[in-house]
């Protein structure tokens, strides 16, 4: 079975998702990738506000392809979340409730999770092409010298992913834990 989920995310969401469910999210996301992270990290730092709401927000670690003509985005799949970790815990720490990417997270990552109500949600690589049909409208919010790597607004529908750190720190990629789970075919998250 697939949840259904809708943004921004409360609490009560996420505490309501476990390891290795299959979710369809839809709403509004935010692309952000490396050089992203680390301007809204200096942001903090120097007392500025981000560029968007973080409360709630999900974060996905992806730089799309340009738009063909007649829809409003390329491939758009996600990339090696383990690249954010550095900044990750002090945007979860300011009110980031999600993150979508591929791979491992730090334990940083893991605890700050646990410690706000967080969830990391993984996508398959090699899918960009299914997440791309999911988004129906982007804009770009900030950075956009940074090309790829700028913020950009998906609104998205049904956007799928599988919950790979829940909000009690259980992992997707626990090998040998009483917790891991073996994630489903990208064919089935239809």
């Amino acid at each position: 079975m697939i949840k259904q989920i809708f943004t921004p995310l409360t609490d009560q969401i996420i505490n309501s998702l476990s390891v290795g469910e299959m979710v369809h999210i839809t709403g509004e996301i935010y692309t952000a990738r490396d050089a992203a992270h680390i301007r809204m990290v200096e942001l903090l730092a120097d007392g500025h506000p981000l560029p968007f709401n973080v409360n709630g927000a999900i974060v996905f670690y992806a730089g799309p392809c340009p738009a063909p003509e007649g829809v409003p985005i390329g491939s758009v799949g996600p990339t090696t979340a383990g690249r954010m970790d550095l900044h990750s815990p002090k945007l979860i720490a300011h009110g980031l409730k999600a993150m979508v990417g591929k791979g491992l997270r730090s334990k940083a990552v893991r605890e700050a999770i646990v410690a706000h109500t967080g969830i990391y949600f993984a996508g398959a690589g090699g899918v960009a092409a299914l997440m791309s049909k999911s988004v129906k409208a982007v804009e770009v919010v900030a950075f956009d010298d940074l090309g790829t790597e700028a913020i950009r607004r998906l609104t998205v529908e049904k956007f799928p992913v599988i919950v790979a750190i829940d909000s009690k720190g259980r992992c997707i990629y626990d090998r040998g834990q009483e917790n891991a789970t073996t994630p489903p075919p990208p064919s089935s998250w239809l």
